[in-house]
């Protein structure tokens, strides 16, 4: 779900060619999600090999990760630890929202309306126990490092950048804030022409910044208090938030009040809170994180790729040659540009 804060943000709108020598540590099943959800046939059909696995993600992780190198973009993947105990709530809701959707999506399939069907089946997308080994794997042969988070992997990558490990963390949820990301890159590994749903139209998704002590600054709150905002609003650890409060008014709340509290809270809900706020503050302001990790961006190994995704997972060998011809130039071009400073 991720927590709502786009009308509490600044956003600045960049193109690729500008991100040109930063590098970037991505929420890893974030972006496996986007490209399951994309990278689809016509009727809502995901891509797979030969024996019926979906190889969807490998796809993404390959042109667009390819794409990025040869902008000189590097870019580390973050895989999710365990989560925490509280988020089994929005997981078993996720769980109902994909039932749902392939009940809808099946049913349009039937109807022979493969249009409606396509937007039925993005919201179908579940990542396989497959299609992580399957990920990691692939990141290895390309020369990409991955990291495995403890806990969130959007606390990891918010982690990392703080470190100033990575410039960026990438993610399409501002989530990765509330963690204390102190720059993040949206839109990233979907960036392109895109066509709207149910219209015949197409626009220009750009990749945004948003500075986190740019906003804070802005709305004339602490990180702390956007973290209590983002639970008035409703995260992935109490999807509901509180009833009526939007980001606006949660705004309006915490500044009025200076933080949440178990009698603003009851006052807002009455005095049966369902969520105990002083957990969820703590996850974000104090994630399970990891400092044992190695960013090495290496030359690809391009026989074995091909190994891998042409002679087991059916891929086309002159598109993934020339991908990975791209991402191996472009890994070493990085390695001596420098731009974007004006961000920082």
């Amino acid at each position: 779900m991720g927590v709502n804060l786009k009308p509490l943000v600044t956003k600045i709108e960049v193109d690729l060619p500008s991100l040109a020598g930063k590098s970037v540590a991505i929420d890893a099943y974030n972006s496996l999600y986007q490209f399951l959800s994309i990278i689809r046939q016509a009727n809502g059909t995901p891509l797979k090999d030969k024996i019926g696995r979906v190889t969807s993600h490998l796809s993404g992780l390959l042109y667009r990760t390819s794409r990025l190198a040869e902008m000189s973009i590097r870019v580390a993947y973050v895989f999710d630890g365990k989560p925490p105990s509280l988020k089994n709530r929005e997981i078993k809701r996720r769980v109902k929202t994909r039932k749902e959707a392939t009940r809808k999506y099946e049913a349009a399939l039937a109807r022979g309306e493969t249009g409606e069907a396509f937007i039925y089946a993005q919201a179908t997308s579940r990542l396989r126990d497959y299609m992580d080994q399957d990920s990691k794997q692939l990141l290895t042969l390309m020369g990409i490092p991955w990291i495995q988070a403890p806990g969130e992997g959007e606390a990891q990558a918010a982690f990392m950048t703080k470190r100033g490990s990575t410039d960026f963390c990438g993610s399409q949820d501002y989530d990765s804030l509330l963690f204390g990301a102190p720059r993040l890159v949206r839109n990233l590994t979907i960036s392109g022409r895109r066509k709207l749903p149910r219209k015949q139209i197409y626009v220009d998704v750009l990749p945004e910044i948003v500075m986190l002590n740019k906003t804070l600054n802005e709305l004339h709150i602490s990180h702390k208090q956007m973290v209590d905002v983002g639970i008035l609003v409703g995260t992935d650890y109490n999807p509901e938030g509180v009833k009526g409060v939007g980001p606006k008014k949660a705004l309006d709340l915490i500044r009025e009040h200076g933080e949440l509290t178990d009698s603003l809270l009851e006052s807002l809900v009455g005095n049966s809170p369902k969520f105990d706020f002083a957990q969820i503050r703590t996850i974000f302001l104090h994630p399970k994180v990891t400092s044992s990790y190695n960013l090495k961006w290496s030359k690809p190994d391009i026989e074995a790729s091909i190994d891998f995704l042409c002679k087991e997972r059916d891929f086309t060998e002159e598109r993934v040659r020339r991908a990975l011809g791209k991402l191996e130039k472009g890994i070493e071009e990085s390695r001596s540009k420098t731009t974007l400073d004006t961000f920082f």
